[in-house]
């Protein structure tokens, strides 16, 4: 078991693409400063996709400037395509992360594609990020299952990280886009791409949607990941993808951590309180439960 891993807050992303709130740009900002002074190192800041189909990534470009500077925390954009890349290029944040789809039928859904051409759009991005020196990560989505054609074969998710890895990614993550994995196939896929892969850096990004979120993430660790997506409160959801609820809470998730003594260099008190901060801005409940139950032993000593 690792003795620390890597935590990468996606909420002003992944966390808000679905709300039916639209959060501001200031508050977007204040969200991922907030974030920072918590200790979280990488973040998922927005996504450079169609405003059409994503409202609440409109001001992408917007966000992007607004960010604060020299802080030590790497900026992420997602992108879908090479329209995507040359708007987060231009816009300036520090790394891409670019989604496939292990699928045809959500590639299609997602991005107008089938599953082979997400890869080698995936491929011609890369090769040029590399030779214009931008970080480019890829995400394998829907790694552990399809919400349209079911279960995905382990063997399929190996072969497509072997053909991003053409393009010399910084790293590789596998998706649970719809919350559908269990700790036993998250540690084997994992160790699968790793021996596929040997010294590519894998991410997972995991849902929660059928309550699995924890037990996935601590399986991910056991298998040697580096990094783990979360999101402050749990919020999120791929709008995509039918019945997509929230990522790991993040608070929920480091207070595992802090008992397993896995170090992740955040504050946990300082996520709880963002936590609280997000809820009221959304204007509806969030999913994590530590905000509720407290930190033990602090709840004991209050007592």
């Amino acid at each position: 078991m690792a003795r620390s891993v890597t935590l990468v807050e996606v909420g002003p992303r992944d966390g808000i693409q679905a709300e039916p709130k639209i959060l501001s740009t200031e508050e977007k900002v204040e969200f991922i400063t907030r974030s920072i002074d918590a200790g979280i190192k990488r973040i998922e800041v927005t996504s450079f996709v169609n405003p059409k189909r994503v409202p609440q990534m409109a001001d992408a470009v917007e966000v992007v400037a607004a960010l604060p500077k020299g802080t030590g925390c790497s900026f992420i954009g997602l992108i879908l395509n090479m329209k995507g890349y040359e708007r987060a290029r231009g816009a300036g944040v520090d790394e891409v992360g670019y989604a496939v789809v292990s699928t045809d039928t959500f590639a299609t859904k997602n991005q107008g594609m089938t599953s082979v051409e997400t890869v080698d759009a995936w491929n011609s991005v890369g090769r040029l990020a590399k030779s214009e020196g931008v970080k480019a990560g890829v995400t394998i989505g829907a790694s552990f299952g399809c919400p349209f054609e079911g279960e995905v074969p382990q063997e399929r998710v190996v072969d497509i990280a072997r053909r991003v890895a053409e393009s010399e990614p910084v790293e590789i993550a596998l998706a649970d886009t719809i919350g559908c994995a269990d700790p036993g196939r998250v540690g084997a896929l994992i160790s699968k791409v790793k021996e596929a892969v040997p010294g590519m850096p894998i991410r997972v990004h995991l849902h929660n949607t059928r309550n699995t979120g924890l037990a996935n993430a601590y399986a991910a660790v056991e298998a040697g990941v580096d990094f783990i997506d979360a999101s402050t409160g749990g919020i999120g959801g791929c709008p995509f993808a039918p019945r997509a609820t929230g990522n790991i809470p993040l608070e929920d998730l480091i207070y595992m951590f802090n008992r397993m003594g896995v170090e992740t260099g955040v504050d946990i008190d300082k996520i709880i309180a963002n936590a609280a901060w997000v809820e009221e801005r959304l204007g509806a409940p969030i999913p994590a439960m530590l905000g509720k139950a407290g930190v033990f032993p602090d709840v004991a000593k209050a007592a």
